[in-house]
């Protein structure tokens, strides 16, 4: 599994140390506010288990964030298959970060980190997220790092009960607009 720097972070394996913040972020009424139930220990813990093993399996997925000059879990970003029961297609970009971690721009640094690793390493042409309609500070990263959205894109996500979550915005970046994204990150085997 590769790990990505950038200047403020390390994106890196999953490790038994990041099991209790991740599951207290899944505990975390504001951090899952646009993501719905909240998340027992052992179900945080299952999806670590499945993070690894897809990114195992393919090369890449979801990375724990580290900040790097405190050493400290602050979240988690990467890229991810859409799920096909999703009205599009494609990898999906995507961070989720402890509240302590909110307003420093660490997610728009790994998403950029990210996103260098998917065309350049992965060599994909197009890269696509998703939010809630009301998820205004995702979606605000999302622009930040140069995607775009067409909201005749916009869909009602089928694995969401009907309420709130279930409009969705989808951004996209393709390959062409991603110039000098190179110096956002660098993987390192």
């Amino acid at each position: 599994m590769p790990e990505l720097r950038t200047d403020r972070l390390l994106l890196r394996r999953w490790r038994e140390s990041d099991l209790e913040p991740w599951a207290a972020m899944n505990a975390d009424p504001e951090v899952r506010e646009h993501l719905g139930e909240l998340l027992t220990r052992e179900e945080s813990d299952a999806a670590v288990a499945l993070m690894q093993a897809e990114f195992d399996g393919r090369g890449f997925g979801w990375w724990a964030l580290e900040a790097r000059e405190t050493g400290e879990f602050i979240g988690r970003a990467g890229l991810d298959e859409v799920g096909e029961d999703m009205p599009f297609a494609g990898v999906d970009i995507g961070w989720r970060l402890m509240r302590s971690a909110w307003g420093h721009g660490y997610a728009t640094e790994a998403a950029l980190a990210c996103l260098a690793f998917g065309f350049e390493t992965l060599g994909l042409p197009e890269v696509v997220a998703s939010t809630t309609v009301h998820n205004l500070r995702s979606q605000a990263v999302m622009r930040r790092i140069g995607m775009t959205r067409d909201p005749a894109d916009d869909f009602e996500d089928p694995s969401v009960p009907e309420g709130p979550l279930r409009r969705c915005v989808l951004y996209r970046i393709p390959r062409r607009d991603t110039h000098g994204l190179h110096h956002a990150a660098r993987a390192r085997p």
